[in-house]
């Protein structure tokens, strides 16, 4: 049985053009993670429900205050928080379209299954 966090749908999933686009950035945010899928590339995997909660937890916890950080160091002319801000925007970034390329599998294999 498999835990409910990491249960993915049988099958290869499925592809529209948003995904196509989103797909280079997504398979090297997964890359520079250490978090490659078996098949190397999200074109052919699943991502798991606990990939898609950590990504949008990631665009709250991080990216949120990493714009934060960046209007304060550019009101306070602090280069540190600028720098600080931009890389945690950029992991944000990344996490939120490894989300939103989850969800949008979901929302196509839902259609499939509809019709």
């Amino acid at each position: 049985m498999a835990y409910p966090w990491t249960r993915v749908p049988e099958g290869t999933p499925p592809l529209d053009p948003l995904q196509l686009r989103l797909l280079p950035v997504a398979d090297r945010f997964m890359g520079l993670m250490w978090s490659r899928p078996g098949g190397l590339s999200l074109r052919t995997t699943w991502v798991t429900p606990a990939t898609i909660w950590l990504g949008i937890a990631a665009v709250a916890l991080v990216g949120f205050p990493g714009a934060g950080a960046i209007a304060l160091g550019l009101g306070t002319g602090q280069l540190l928080f600028v720098a600080a801000g931009l890389i945690a925007i950029a992991l944000a970034a990344g996490a939120g379209i490894v989300a939103l390329y989850g969800i949008r599998q979901r929302a196509l294999a839902g259609t499939q299954r509809s019709k």
